[in-house]
């Protein structure tokens, strides 16, 4: 880059911008890819076709329906959204994310979330000129629930962002702790329930109670990662005021078309789910037999786990080069250094990682 153009940059540029690093996935190659929570399972073959046959009717050369309306009112009764609630549809829960940002946005305005957690929480809100407040978690990654309502009353955020499961913990957040966070702050209160085909609880039927809870889901940990789409559950009032920020005809006509579909099939997707939950508990046990590591307990389709002191880089980089990928956390530093996340994948991807891993370990 010239020294004239870096300063055109420079000048441009907004300096919380040009300090931010950009989200980085990196290519998976051929190695059997367990680094980012996919369902691992494609539809069986007369599923695909019949998906197809639909997709021929669509009608490219047209914009998509800007309100989604009918894919909406499918997904009401789908998640199972109480009845005077509406739902918002995003390009993933990302897009979301970013609207609830822009939406709030203001001199001063903060946005909250305990950390470890999803990075996109702090880097949207960055994005959108917002201060981030992470309030640590406890060292077995659950709330430091008087360390949050002590941040809540100091700095008044507008936005709290909590995980439920969290990313990259896994873990449930205990709900009484939650409903003490909802209560105590001035704002609004996200649950971002990605995880919540696999987990044991929701608070979606808890936006009945509170005036400034809402409640994020995704399709992609069902199985739908390629149609980006997420949806946002609460009352119109907030929903009808989110909605500004969203760019038109987001949700695009193949995606529209394509999520009916699968929500036509979804006893296909709630067996697959049901596949990861149970191949998820043998590979926890699998991982706890080995003793250097320390397993932690997940309701999402992912396990975190902790190497020995300084040994999570040697781990990555020796299953990288048996063609496995997971995700390394281990230099996000702080409560994750030495830790590694597995994808829950097929039984016979669980199994090639599990064997990598005993070869690695001298097991």
């Amino acid at each position: 880059m010239s020294e004239e153009l870096s300063q055109q940059v420079e000048r441009l540029i907004r300096p919380g911008i040009r300090a931010l690093s950009a989200y980085h996935v990196p290519d998976p190659g051929n190695c059997i890819k367990l680094d980012a929570m996919e369902n691992p399972y494609p539809w069986p073959p007369e599923m695909i076709g019949a998906w197809l046959e639909r997709l021929r009717h669509v009608s490219l050369n047209r914009y998509p329906d800007p309100a989604a309306a009918s894919l909406r009112q499918r997904l009401l009764a789908e998640m199972e959204v109480p009845a005077g609630m509406d739902l918002l549809l995003g390009n993933g829960s990302d897009e979301l994310i970013q609207m609830l940002a822009l939406a709030v946005a203001g001199p001063d305005r903060v946005v909250m979330a305990p950390e470890p957690t999803f990075v996109m929480y702090r880097m949207i809100a960055e994005v959108a000129g917002l201060r981030f407040a992470g309030v640590p978690l406890q060292a077995d990654f659950s709330l430091d629930t008087p360390a949050m309502l002590s941040a809540i009353e100091a700095q008044q955020p507008a936005l709290v962002f909590l995980a439920y499961p969290n990313n990259p913990t896994g873990n449930l957040f205990a709900a009484g702790d939650i409903h003490r966070i909802i209560q105590a702050a001035p704002g609004l209160v996200v649950l971002d329930e990605a995880y919540a085909a696999f987990a044991s609880d929701s608070f979606m039927a808890a936006l009945a109670d509170y005036d400034n809870l809402l409640v994020m889901r995704t399709v992609s940990k069902m199985g739908l990662a390629g149609l980006r789409l997420g949806l946002l559950a609460g009352r119109a009032e907030w929903l009808g005021e989110i909605d500004k920020t969203r760019l038109p005809y987001n949700i695009n006509v193949l995606t529209q078309a394509s999520a009916e579909f699968a929500l036509d099939h979804r006893q296909v997707l709630d067996e697959q789910t049901g596949q990861i939950r149970a191949d998820r508990a043998q590979l926890h046990d699998a991982l706890a037999a080995m003793p250097s590591l320390t397993i932690y307990p997940s309701e999402a389709n992912f396990i975190l786990f902790r190497t020995a002191a300084g040994e999570a880089d040697a781990i990555f980089a020796g299953l990288r080069e048996r063609n496995i990928l997971i995700k390394n956390l281990s230099h996000a530093g702080g409560m994750l250094s030495d830790c590694l996340r597995v994808t829950v994948g097929t039984p016979e991807e669980n199994a090639a990682f599990i064997a990598a891993m005993q070869e690695i370990l001298d097991l």
